[in-house]
């Protein structure tokens, strides 16, 4: 399998990151904010990242509803 993203190249995750503080900046939840991660992993079919933000989304007081309707897709 081919890597996404190279590790070692940062300039194609500094665009991410500074989405990412900007949200939190601006209030957005920190829940909702995983959930978003959440089904951008699914849409990247990343299984890693997919389980790392919804233990975190869980942390954060996400309930487990919205993992077990993860298998939807709205388009």
């Amino acid at each position: 399998m081919k890597a996404r993203l190279n590790p070692i190249n940062f300039d194609a995750i500094k665009p991410m990151l500074t989405m990412s503080e900007s949200v939190e900046r601006n209030g957005v939840e920190k829940s909702l904010q995983e959930l978003v991660k959440m089904r951008a992993s699914q849409i990247n079919g990343c299984a890693y990242c997919l389980d790392m933000h919804s233990k975190d989304a869980r942390k954060h007081g996400e309930t487990e509803q919205p993992e077990k309707l993860g298998h939807l897709h709205f388009a």
